[in-house]
């Protein structure tokens, strides 16, 4: 049922009684704050004693490499990438250069940037799953500036951004509030995965399913975390939203939230793709609005 071509399955052989009633055991109900940017303290480490295995991985930076490191993960079912972003300052909102009218590939919109990194962003209207990617949900702010007005997408979740002193602001609130707040870069989706070190409750699979899957994160000391993970693939299924918090609160998350899954899941690092798209276009991806860089 959160699929977009294969929904006639279930329906052939369940009923519509049951299909409801199998949807309300997976939700998800979201931490009911917004983030707190006082917990985010900058921090410069000079210690070598870690406290877990996924601390070592995100603080043992690559010794030719300050700004990124790009860490291979693995679970049940799973396979993707987490990239620790050490400069937050860094992240941007970039968008198609024909916004409202046609999406670009995440190819096209990287070398235009000249990004290091970039990857997917927030979901866009997509009738019969079959757009161009033209079309932003919800408020997208680049640079301090309003780009995009559109539907909110009924995702869950609200505004995921950076604020001008480089924090990752999640909270649900109006377009006039997030001006007020003095995000950067933002965009709207969900759902929200932490909020302020907690998770949310999620029952089930949280009511999404396995599939590619994308999320951003921020951990107390601001290192930016950018998760893609593959699937639709003999070598990796996918992951649910149960999935994602988990490997955000391993890698030691504060404030982390969904993004656009699916055959959007991208990730892009120095004009090579990393992961394994499955949008079926040119290099398996799609033309789409929105994309997290890092400049």
């Amino acid at each position: 049922m959160t699929t977009k071509d294969h929904r006639y399955l279930a329906t052939w052989l369940y009923s519509d009684k049951y299909i409801q009633k199998v949807l309300k055991n997976n939700r998800i109900i979201e931490v009911d704050e917004v983030s707190n940017p006082n917990e985010i303290v900058f921090r410069k480490y000079t210690t070598t004693i870690y406290r877990n295995e996924y601390e070592k991985e995100i603080l043992q930076k690559d010794s030719d490499n300050d700004l990124y490191k790009l860490i291979q993960i693995k679970g049940q079912g799973y396979q993707g990438f987490l990239v620790a972003i050490y400069d937050p300052s860094r992240i941007h909102i970039a968008t198609t250069s024909k916004l409202g009218v046609m999406g670009e590939s995440i190819l096209k919109v990287s070398e235009r940037e000249k990004a290091i990194i970039a990857m997917n962003a927030g979901g866009f209207y997509d009738p019969d799953w079959n757009s161009n990617g033209a079309l932003p949900h919800g408020t997208v702010i680049s640079y301090g500036n309003v780009v995009s007005d559109y539907d909110d997408a009924q995702m869950g979740g609200g505004f995921i951004g950076f604020t001008k002193e480089d924090k990752l602001i999640l909270g649900n609130m109006t377009k006039e509030k997030a001006i007020e707040v003095g995000y950067r870069d933002a965009i709207e989706f969900g759902p929200y995965l932490i909020i302020n070190g907690k998770r949310s409750f999620i029952k089930g699979n949280g009511g999404w399913g396995i599939a590619p899957r994308s999320a951003i994160g921020q951990r107390k000391d601001g290192i930016v975390l950018f998760l893609v993970i593959n699937g639709r693939i003999p070598s990796s299924i996918g992951a649910d939203m149960v999935d994602l918090t988990d490997i955000m609160e391993q890698y030691g998350a504060y404030n982390a939230a969904n993004l656009d899954g699916g055959s959007s899941s991208e990730l892009v690092i120095n004009g090579k793709i990393i992961n394994t798209p499955v949008a079926g276009g040119e290099n398996g991806l799609r033309n789409m609005s929105t994309f997290w860089i890092v400049k």
